[in-house]
């Protein structure tokens, strides 16, 4: 084992040690209680199975064979769930041939930051996660339950799906993905149109030619990120089938893997004889293998959030520090836009999960001793691939090298040294930047600042030709608290048209700029935010700014007693709370914790596990 892997981790589980053990606690209390149907009374049973066939009514009351749970992300408009339509009639049928059951549990809501991106609806989308968690605690607190099955694939369901995994701890778990769509338009030319209609050169009608050639059919949007970010962790975290996750949708391998998910989930039960529940197999060690392979393929900076909260649902605490910390140590692999300009499918051809998964074991930087839904362990079982053979799933070793190194390396000659994550420290707060896709000559820049409050004003100052120098653009009141944190995509080609013309630009934002960003510096998820009284409502247009993603330093180059002295700018937020279903989050903007404690809003349940005092309360009007 690598020192740092194993130092970070033994960090990680001297800090949680006793948040932990009441997580332990609490989900051996609940399996004692009675983890399936036969703790329920005879009418409590009865509307449980009231509407299924006569065969499935029948196992149902029997108590020797497991009955699943199926909850699910599908909606036919969004590209990466439509798949998942087909999905519960195949798990049904595979689990009756097991002699089991499977009844769809409910349903969570999935949207896609591509369809709001720039949109008010954008607003919503990191509240997602945690409402996502609780709608899929809602379909199983039936408790008719003894394992279940998650189908999710994007940016914020499948961290709220884990987050709800982690809080019914005590049922077998095994989460299931559709699959990326084929390779359309290459991202370089998608990019280059993007840009091209940001700077006014091409009408509407081609940016949607363009587009609409990239996304194309059903299964995830094919660029690196946070959808397939999620995708490598799940599996890294052995929660996904050995290199299932980037298996195109609506095809006999990925239809085989989908019946394959429901066996394992139903091996995995307290009836099989084999129990296996989530918080046995998701600990301190599989957590820091999700950190691993995030910084090793370059992966979403989202997860500097999501990965937080959903660690602190199985009663982990993660900082930052951690990430920075195994950053250092582990290699950049992987070659996949935004970080290069091959997209999922050649890295599943290249050799995928399994060749990366070997790599990084070989370096010693993966725990291979945790549990996995395959019943094995990590190194067992996830250096293998899935193949049909005359119609039956069968796994072989997987590549021994990359088959493309331009894509995929290898951990003694990679990309990169580091995982290309720095936290940024210093008078403005603490942020994180992802750098691995950043040319060296932007990775420092000192520059007057413009100061915006929201991304229109941006590209009103860009469209007016105001921003054609060195800047670096502060776009701030974009937290949580504010406005639910949105993602900033909208200023990527404006920005990236600007660094293209010569000039020296970088981005700081207490709001989020992760996935698909790429090549212009961005300091971002900036804590305290704005609304806060955070270091950024000190800033005006002018202040020089220095920003060193080398060194992790993010400093104001200012007087210190003038800047002592200043008062926090201000603004009306008004506007983004209500219109389009903003006002029934304003709870949620009230709970939210801040940026490094992942921007959670279950700050009850997590509070009570470390003892911290309620989260504080900020007044919003009511509905």
């Amino acid at each position: 084992m690598h020192a740092t892997l194993t130092s970070v981790t033994q960090r990680i589980q001297q800090r949680s040690k006793a948040r932990r053990a009441l997580y332990e606690q609490r989900m051996q209390a609940q399996h004692r209680q009675g983890v399936h149907r036969g703790a329920l009374d005879c009418g409590n049973l009865a509307h449980g199975f009231a509407a299924c066939g006569a065969s499935d009514k029948q196992q149902l009351k029997l108590m020797n064979a497991a009955n699943l749970g199926i909850i699910s992300s599908y909606n036919d408009m969004l590209s990466a769930h439509q798949p998942f339509e087909r999905f519960p009639e195949l798990i049904r049928e595979a689990a009756r041939a097991l002699g089991s059951t499977a009844q769809f549990a409910g349903g969570v809501p999935a949207m896609c930051d591509g369809v709001t991106q720039g949109q008010p609806g954008m607003e919503l989308s990191l509240f997602s996660r945690d409402n996502i968690a609780r709608a899929a605690a809602i379909g199983l607190s039936h408790n008719m339950f003894d394992a279940a099955l998650y189908l999710g694939v994007c940016d914020k369901i499948v961290p709220g799906l884990f987050i709800a995994a982690a809080r019914f701890g005590h049922l077998p778990t095994v989460f299931v993905p559709a699959g990326p769509m084929p390779s359309g338009l290459p991202n370089k030319e998608k990019a280059r149109v993007r840009q091209k209609f940001a700077e006014g050169k091409l009408g509407r009608a081609e940016l949607l030619e363009a587009e609409s050639a990239s996304y194309h059919s059903p299964g995830t949007c094919t660029f690196y990120g946070t959808a397939n970010s999620n995708q490598l962790m799940m599996e890294i975290m052995g929660l996904h089938l050995p290199g299932s996750s980037f298996v195109n949708p609506d095809t006999p391998l990925r239809d085989a893997l989908t019946a394959f998910a429901t066996e394992r989930a139903v091996k995995n039960s307290e009836p099989a004889g084999n129990y296996l529940p989530f918080w046995r197999q998701i600990d301190e060690r599989a957590i820091v293998n999700a950190m691993v392979g995030l910084l090793a393929s370059g992966g979403s900076t989202n997860h500097t959030l999501h990965l937080v909260a959903m660690a602190a649902a199985a009663g982990i605490t993660l900082s930052w520090d951690d990430f920075a910390e195994l950053s250092k140590v582990v290699p950049s692999m992987m070659h996949v836009y935004p970080n290069g300009q091959a997209d999922v499918n050649h890295f599943h051809a290249a050799g995928g999960m399994s060749v990366l998964i070997r790599e990084l074991l070989g370096a010693g930087l993966l725990h291979g001793d945790i549990q996995t839904v395959m019943g094995t362990t990590f190194a067992e079982s996830y250096t293998l691939e899935p193949f049909l053979d005359d119609g039956r799933l069968v796994w072989r070793d997987g590549p021994s090298e990359s088959l493309d190194p331009e894509v995929l390396s290898s951990a003694a000659k990679p990309f990169s040294k580091s995982g290309g994550l720095v936290v940024m420290d210093g008078k403005l707060g603490r942020g994180v930047i992802k750098v691995s896709a950043v040319k060296q000559e932007f990775r420092v820049i000192e520059a007057p600042v413009r100061v915006f409050a929201d991304q229109e004003s941006l590209k009103r100052a860009f469209t007016a030709g105001e921003l054609e120098h060195d800047f670096i653009a502060v776009v701030r009141f974009q937290g949580p608290r504010a406005n639910g944190m949105p993602e900033l995509h909208k200023l990527t080609p404006y920005l990236g048209s600007l660094l293209d013309r010569g000039f020296r630009v970088a981005l700081i934002t207490d709001g989020r700029m992760s996935g698909a960003s790429g090549k212009v510096p961005a300091a971002i998820h900036m804590t305290p935010e704005a609304i806060d009284g955070g270091p950024l409502a000190k800033l005006r247009d002018g202040d020089i700014v220095r920003l060193d993603s080398i060194d992790g330093h993010l400093e104001v180059l200012i007087d210190e007693q003038e800047w002592a002295s200043r008062e926090c700018a201000t603004v009306d937020l008004s506007a983004y709370h209500h219109g389009l279903g903003r006002e029934m989050f304003s709870g949620f903007r009230q709970l939210v914790g801040g940026a490094e404690e992942g921007a959670s809003t279950f700050g009850g349940f997590e509070a009570a596990e470390i003892g911290a005092k309620e989260a504080p309360r900020v007044a919003e009007p009511s509905l």
